[in-house]
């Protein structure tokens, strides 16, 4: 693929999956402030307590061969063909297992009502089966205009029908209702949109071939999503579906800009990083252009939410949820390392080292686990959040310490970039913190001020010291509008 050909993908690949990820969530984020209103924190805690049990299976079902799928440079017919029909068998199978289960998963957190909750939300697993395949073929394809739009177009219709329920007394089933919304009609339009069927075949050969690299991708995936989703079990058994809510409108929050940047990012690099795998040159310089950039929006929007963070909760969830901030600053403070692991992960994938990617992420996660239940232990649920905290640091190094290795990204190269763009959001953070002691208004209008205070800081020393990821910025800027220009004029009058 040409440089120039490859920039330009690049550049139309993030702009379509930004506009995916942010509109999307632009959508869930109105939606959320309307449901946090009309539900209450015991109905987001009890979906909170099931996340573990979908989201596992959700990724067994997966099984890493998407990654393998992507990550093979010419991936045929045969191969999609085979693993859509073992992805429909085994949720079938999971599925089947949830529903036998559920009365003792609802034993286990003593609330009789989340079995029956279970047993519907589980039907999620067979309906994503039926549209992974066509989802990566997409994204192998770097169809992301496509994705956009059938995203866009599933949350409307599911929130918009999910906010009536609501409002018209469903409780928690009103939630259940979305998931089964949004992936039914996600489902449907990447049938439509993606035009590929299944043939009536299935290869051992090729499953075989793709099980190879995918089955360490799966373990791996395996590991980090249970780990990411042990806190909420923790929570739920340990204390109650109420402080289960609070942490998880405060854990949303945080992940509707931390990973929803980063995800942006790694959606698109995964495929582009692959095709560069045997360029290793080009790759370290995507790479670090990807993560550069990737930290100059993601540092300065955790330090902002941490500046902001009691006014942000109130206005959007009301004064009810104000037990979420303190949850919410920490959990900022961890999303700044988080936004960065994923790159690095894919990263070691595109260069098809699944097995070391396995084996660190075992001892990693390992260590994680006994930081988040010790300090749980230790010191209640202030010790879990600084244990996620350590944790979400540690893998980053980890993380970024297998890119050195592996793709020659050298890790102490990687951390000189990454300290300019720390040094000044921290200044700007800095800066707006303690002004605000100087200033006597009401907690918005403060808020504000912090805003706007932090934003010139910031965007003052990156243009001042010349930071080469706001450089970056600038010129995807300039080339956006040149296009758009160029567009405009050749259109008739």
């Amino acid at each position: 693929m040409a440089q120039g050909s490859l920039k330009s993908k690049t550049i139309s690949g993030v702009f379509w999956s930004a506009f995916q990820k942010f509109g999307a969530m632009a959508i869930s984020f109105v939606a959320n402030i309307v449901l946090a209103r009309l539900l209450s924190p015991d109905d987001f805690g009890c979906i909170g307590m099931l996340a573990i049990f979908i989201t596992l299976s959700s990724t067994f079902i997966d099984g890493g061969f998407g990654s393998a799928l992507i990550q093979k440079k010419d991936p045929t017919d045969e191969d999609y063909s085979t693993i859509f029909y073992w992805n429909l068998l085994l949720s079938g199978l999971l599925y089947g297992i949830l529903y036998v289960t559920a009365p003792v998963i609802a034993r286990f957190y003593d609330i009789p009502l989340l079995s029956a909750v279970l047993r519907v939300e589980g039907l999620v697993l067979i309906i994503n089966a039926l549209s992974i395949i066509q989802n990566n073929r997409l994204r192998k394809q770097l169809q992301f205009k496509k994705l956009a739009i059938i995203d866009i177009i599933s949350a409307i219709v599911s929130i918009s029908i999910t906010i009536l329920l609501a409002a018209k007394g469903w409780g928690i089933w009103a939630l259940v209702a979305q998931q089964l919304l949004l992936c039914s009609i996600s489902t449907l339009l990447l049938w439509i949109v993606g035009r590929w069927h299944p043939r009536l075949v299935f290869s051992w050969t090729s499953f075989k071939e793709l099980f190879n690299f995918g089955f360490f991708i799966l373990l791996a995936n395996l590991v980090n999503t249970f780990c990411n989703n042990i806190q909420g079990l923790l929570i739920g058994k340990i204390y109650n579906s109420s402080t289960m809510g609070y942490y998880s409108q405060g854990k949303k929050l945080e992940e509707l800009s931390s990973t929803s940047i980063s995800n942006v990012v790694d959606r698109v690099a995964y495929p582009i990083l692959a095709e560069s795998q045997n360029d290793k040159p080009r790759m370290i310089h995507m790479l670090s252009q990807f993560i550069t950039s990737l930290a100059y929006l993601t540092i300065p929007l955790m330090l902002l939410f941490i500046l902001v963070a009691k006014p942000l909760i109130i206005l959007i969830y009301s004064a009810k949820w104000l037990p979420s901030v303190h949850y919410f600053q920490i959990l900022c403070i961890a999303g700044i390392a988080i936004s960065l692991q994923g790159i690095n992960y894919y990263a070691v994938a595109a260069v098809g080292k699944s097995g070391k990617l396995l084996l660190w992420t075992l001892i990693k996660r390992g260590i994680g686990l006994v930081l988040v239940v010790g300090g749980l232990a230790a010191f209640g649920m202030d010790g879990l959040l600084a244990g996620m905290v350590i944790t979400s640091y540690t893998i980053y190094i980890i993380n970024a310490a297998l890119v050195h290795k592996h793709v020659g990204y050298r890790l102490h190269t990687q951390f000189l970039d990454l300290l300019p763009i720390a040094i000044v959001g921290i200044c700007a953070f800095i800066i707006s913190f303690y002004c605000a002691r100087f200033i006597h208004l009401s907690m918005y209008p403060l808020a504000c001020i912090q805003l706007l205070i932090f934003l010139i800081i910031y965007i003052g020393m990156s243009y001042l010291l010349r930071l080469r990821a706001f450089n970056n910025f600038v010129e995807i800027a300039r080339d956006l509008f040149s296009r758009f220009k160029n567009r405009h004029q050749q259109e008739p009058a």
